[in-house]
């Protein structure tokens, strides 16, 4: 029996990707695991794997074909010695029409990737969509086919998993004026139409539901870095036989790993209807790249020296620019770094990633008057800081005592490694 290839959802964030390039051809015989095509999601290029054996019949989707829906069947797999007869019609290729908003009620696409543990559920194609259809969580199916597969018997007797209230609470906000409307208002002026690509896609839907569901509120700091910055330099100076190299940023992730701790009611996220509260600090700071920005995620950064925090960072940053990361790198975390201090950027409010309980917004350090506990005037090196809460996970007071372990961490750097 023929079977549909699908388009995988390889990441949770992913609504459709872009097919580009094919590692197999029509007749290439296949066996599970073996690799099929690239495919280009939201937030990186990522190999597709067979899950069951056959021949390829026909090839539906071309190779650099965009806004390609997932679960749209892209090619169909024939069972040994089936004529390519029996390959199903084609579906009609994917366009660049303004698709219609999703009723809350859709079913999740069930993803292809890995789980979070490292183990894999081995399913039949027919066992996926029957699962999909009925909101089955296939791990928690225990398979009866060979080698623990699940299949169509498996899903008779299994329930749907519970839908949460909330989910089906959706609020509509006030449309955005679409585009024709905004050409409309520009069309004696001359402009360049610049397409978004799915990564710019994903932003954009993000940031409008971080500030449409968000209650945001925000806090703010000066941080005396003369201590600090005297500190690295020592550092530094111990290091550079060695070629390595301290950046302010690290001190701010560890800063921001040891606060964490002090004020374990801060490292939490927003779970719907709960919080929850994390135990080890799993940092993502912002790294901007061409057209847009990833969020790798430094884990467990309270229990890492300095020197293995920049060799990290400098890692995930250079893969984040090169498109790279794999989705773990990137997803999770409790608590976001965007620093614009380097760009000259006094200092500004940044928008929480849910579902983190907040983000902490650094300037660049200035030269400031400051007026000593005796009284005398002096100048300093001021970082400004600015904490954006959730209100839901944190409230003021405790976000305030968050912002003050960090500063303490800040301007005695010697207790960070405490």
């Amino acid at each position: 029996m023929a079977i549909n290839i699908l388009m995988p959802a390889l990441s949770p964030t992913m609504e459709e990707g872009t097919l580009a390039k094919w590692l197999v051809k029509e007749g290439d015989t296949v066996e599970s695991g073996d690799l099929l095509a690239e495919i280009e999601t939201d937030k990186a290029t990522m190999e597709f794997e067979a899950v069951d054996d056959g021949v390829i019949g026909k090839i539906l989707v071309p190779e650099g074909a965009q806004n390609v829906k997932v679960n749209a069947p892209i090619a169909v797999l024939l069972e040994e010695g089936e004529d390519a007869s029996a390959t199903p019609e084609p579906a009609a290729a994917p366009t660049a029409t303004k698709a219609e908003p999703e009723k809350t009620t859709a079913i999740s696409p069930v993803p292809i990737a890995p789980v979070k543990t490292g183990t894999r559920v081995f399913a039949s194609p027919l066992a996926r969509r029957i699962a999909a259809q009925k909101g089955i969580d296939l791990a928690t199916i225990t398979g009866s086919g060979p080698n623990g597969r699940i299949i169509k018997a498996d899903l008779e007797t299994a329930k749907p998993a519970p839908v949460p209230v909330a989910s089906t609470a959706a609020i509509s906000p006030p449309a955005s004026p679409d585009a024709d409307s905004v050409k409309m208002l520009y069309e004696d002026r001359q402009y360049e139409e610049i397409s978004l690509d799915g990564m710019r896609k994903i932003i954009a839907a993000r940031l409008t539901e971080a500030k449409q569901t968000i209650p945001h509120f925000y806090l703010r700091r000066g941080i005396i870095l003369d201590n600090l910055l005297k500190f690295r330099s020592e550092i530094n100076s111990g290091l550079a036989a060695n070629g390595q190299k301290l950046s302010i940023n690290d001190f701010i992730i560890k800063a921001s790993a040891k606060a964490l701790q002090a004020v374990p009611a801060c490292n939490a996220v927003w779970a719907g209807d709960r919080i929850l509260q994390m135990k080890a600090s799993d940092v993502a700071v912002a790294v901007a790249i061409e057209g847009g920005l990833f969020t790798p995620v430094i884990r467990d950064s309270e229990t890492l020296a300095l020197t293995s925090i920049s060799e990290k960072m400098k890692d995930l940053a250079t893969r984040a620019r090169d498109r790279k990361l794999a989705p773990h790198e990137y997803q999770g975390g409790s608590f976001a770094i965007s620093n614009l201090g380097m760009f000259g950027i006094e200092n500004f409010d940044a928008v929480i990633n849910p579902p983190h309980g907040s983000i902490l917004a650094v300037g660049a350090g200035m030269k400031k008057p400051v007026v000593g506990d005796d009284g005398q005037i002096s100048v300093a090196t001021v970082m400004s800081v600015t904490l954006s809460v959730d209100h839901r996970v944190i409230d003021g007071a405790l976000g305030a005592q968050f912002l003050a372990a960090f500063a303490g961490y800040m301007e005695n750097p010697l207790t960070m490694l405490v």
